[in-house]
């Protein structure tokens, strides 16, 4: 993700929306003269880093924090709102984040970034995929009985690899690379493994 942001500065994007931000710091890491990043979060942890980066004193040069639920919101208006420029071309940043959703909000965020992502934008987003014999609900079942938080914070998406990247065909983003991490360790179920997708907005 690191990469993907400084080749598309450095290639002259001049806008940065990371979806699902948290206390990442990429805003503050890459700065740069003319580039605004767009943190879009929901409100409970955008006002936790506001606060944060209120103690850090760093000005107009930090991260515009855009509030949004993910599973009821658009991030599209709450990016309008924050003074997003759609018809300037962004890098969209999605790290982690859509297996926390369910598919319906996935596929709405994905289209919410398309719907406001001029020619010549790209979207990195990390896919958490499964065996593709096994059934989707038992993954997800079994990956959050062994996790600490999968009661109060579950996993609700994990998908087949071909399943997940339709997902975002049917959300208007058109796939240029998959990058397959390295293979599950055997106390991973079921062969669960992430992707990095690079996609570029569909004509």
């Amino acid at each position: 993700m690191d990469e993907r942001v400084v080749a598309a500065i450095g290639r002259g994007v001049r806008q940065v929306v990371i979806c699902g931000a948290g206390l990442d710091d990429r805003a503050l890491r890459f700065r740069t003269a003319g580039v605004r990043f767009f943190e879009v979060d929901h409100p409970v942890t955008q006002a936790d880093k506001a606060r944060r980066l209120a103690g850090m004193s760093i000005g107009a040069s930090g991260p515009i924090l855009v509030p949004c639920d993910f599973q009821d919101g658009s991030v599209a208006a709450a990016l309008a709102a924050s003074g997003h420029a759609a018809a300037e071309p962004s890098l969209y940043l999605c790290e982690g984040l859509l297996v926390y959703l369910d598919q319906q909000a996935g596929h709405d965020l994905l289209a919410g970034m398309a719907s406001c992502a001029a020619p010549a934008s790209e979207l990195a987003v990390t896919l958490a995929t499964h065996a593709a014999d096994v059934p989707t609900a038992v993954v997800i079942a079994e990956a959050n009985a062994r996790r600490r938080t999968g009661a109060t914070e579950p996993w609700r998406t994990i998908l087949r690899a071909e399943e997940h990247l339709a997902m975002l065909t049917a959300a208007g983003w058109a796939v240029t690379t998959v990058e397959d991490l390295p293979a599950a360790t055997d106390d991973v179920s079921y062969g669960r493994r992430s992707l990095l997708a690079a996609a570029t907005i569909a004509c």
